[in-house]
C-alpha cells in the first residue's frame, strides 16, 4: 500500500518543476498556464533512513522502499469550478487523489510572469480554496436536491444521509472546508468524495536563499497552514532539480551544506504519510528488506494483508521485533536469544518501524 499525492495550483507557481525535479519525469514546464493538461504522474521511493540501516545488518539481495505516487495536476484558475480554463477536468483529476499538494509561489522572478501580476499568496490560495468548494457545493446541491424528492419515503437510512448533506451544505455555504465537519458527518457523504474533505498541505515555493522559509511570502503560507491546522513545506524547485541529479552518496553532503537533514521529496512525503496517519513496517530477510504502509491502528492480520490477501485470511501469528530493538541486537537471531521478538496474535495493532515476519495456512 502506497498513497498518492495531488500536487495543485495556480498556472506558473512551478508545479512541474517541482514535479519533474521529484520524479525526473518529464513533464513539460513552459512559461504559460495550461501546459500540463493531462496530469503527469510519477512513482517516487519514500526515503526511510530505517530501511536503510535494517539492510546493513541483514544484507539482503534486494531493498525495496515504499512508494509514493505523485500526480501533477494542471493549474487551476478563478472560475475553474465553472469550467475556466479546462477547470472542470482538472477538478476531476483531484477527486482521485488521497491528499492535496497546495503549490503557493514564494519565489520572485520577473521572467515568470504570476497569473493575476502580482505575488501574493493569501490570494493565491483564497482562489484555489474557494474553487475548490465551490465544486463540492456543486456537488452537494445535486445530491441535496435528490435527498430532498426521496425523503418522502421517510426511509430512516436516506433520512440520516439528508440531515449530513444539509449540515455539509450549510458547513460549504459558510467558506468552511469540509474537512473540518465531524468525521461522523463525513462518511454518511464520503461517496460524493469531497475536494475540501481531502487532507491538505501548502506547500510554500521559495527562492533560493529563502530554504528556511523566512520571507514574508513564505511565512504568510505557514500561518495560513497553522491556521488550517495543514501541513507546510518549504521548497526550491532548482534545489531539488540539482538534488535529484546527484548520485545517492552525495545527496546527504550537498543537504548537509545545504543545512537540510533532508530533501524536499521526502519531507513532502513524509508531511502527507502523517497528514493521512500512515505508519510503515519492515519485513527483512535475505531475499528482500522491504517497507511496508498501513494505516495507523491497523492490526496484524490487516498488515499481512498489505502484503498479500492470502495472509490475512490464513494468518496465524505474527512475530514482531521493535525497530530499535532488531539494531540493537543486531537481527533477528540474537533478538530471539535476548528475548526481544515477540509472538502476537489477531487483536496485535502495529506500531511504526515494527520488524515483521509472518505466520499463515491457507
Amino acid at each position: 500500500m502506497g498513497f498518492n499525492c495531488g500536487i495543485v495550483g495556480l498556472p506558473n507557481v512551478g508545479k512541474s518543476t517541482i514535479f519533474n525535479a521529484m520524479t525526473n519525469a518529464g513533464a513539460e514546464a513552459s512559461n504559460y498556464p495550461f501546459c500540463t493538461i493531462d496530469p503527469n504522474v510519477g512513482m517516487v521511493p519514500l526515503r526511510d533512513k530505517r530501511l536503510l540501516r535494517l539492510a546493513e545488518i541483514v544484507n539482503p539481495e534486494k531493498v525495496l522502499p515504499t512508494s509514493v505516487e505523485f500526480v501533477d495536476i494542471a493549474g487551476l484558475v478563478k472560475g475553474a469550478s465553472q469550467g475556466e480554463g479546462l477547470g472542470n477536468q482538472f477538478l476531476g483529476h483531484i477527486r482521485s487523489v488521497d491528499t492535496i499538494a497546495h503549490v503557493v509561489r514564494c519565489f520572485k522572478d520577473e521572467e515568470i510572469t504570476h497569473v493575476s501580476g502580482t505575488l501574493d499568496p493569501e490570494s493565491d490560495v483564497e482562489v484555489i480554496s474557494t474553487e475548490l468548494l465551490l465544486a463540492d457545493l456543486d456537488s452537494v446541491d445535486k445530491r441535496y436536491d435528490k435527498l430532498k424528492k426521496g425523503a418522502k419515503s421517510n426511509d430512516k437510512e436516506l433520512l440520516k444521509v439528508l440531515d449530513a448533506t444539509e449540515k455539509v451544505k450549510a458547513h460549504l455555504e459558510e467558506g468552511k472546508a469540509a474537512r473540518t465537519l465531524p468525521e461522523e458527518v463525513l462518511e454518511l457523504v464520503e461517496d460524493l468524495n469531497l475536494l475540501t474533505a481531502k487532507p491538505i498541505l501548502y506547500v510554500a515555493h521559495v527562492d533560493e536563499d529563502d530554504l528556511d522559509a523566512q520571507s514574508a511570502e513564505a511565512k504568510k503560507v505557514r500561518e495560513i497552514a497553522e491556521k488550517e491546522g495543514a501541513g507546510f513545506v518549504a521548497l526550491s524547485g532548482s534545489i531539488e532539480s540539482e538534488v535529484s541529479e546527484l548520485p545517492e552518496e552525495e545527496r546527504e553532503v550537498f543537504l548537509e551544506d545545504l543545512g537540510l537533514s533532508e530533501s524536499g521529496l521526502d519531507r513532502l512525503a513524509h508531511t502527507a504519510y502523517a497528514l493521512l496517519g500512515l505508519i510503515t513496517y519492515f519485513t527483512a530477510g535475505v531475499k528482500e528488506v522491504r517497507a511496508w504502509t498501513v494505516e495507523k491502528g491497523a492490526s496484524a492480520p490487516e498488515a499481512a494483508g498489505v502484503i498479500h490477501t492470502d495472509f490475512q485470511k490464513g494468518f496465524i501469528r505474527a512475530e514482531v521485533t521493535a525497530y530499535d530493538d532488531f539494531i540493537e541486537c543486531g537481527g533477528e537471531a540474537k533478538c530471539k536469544e535476548k528475548g526481544k521478538l515477540r509472538v502476537e496474535g489477531k487483536d496485535y495493532v502495529v506500531s511504526d518501524g515494527d520488524v515483521m515476519h509472518f505466520r499463515f495456512n491457507v
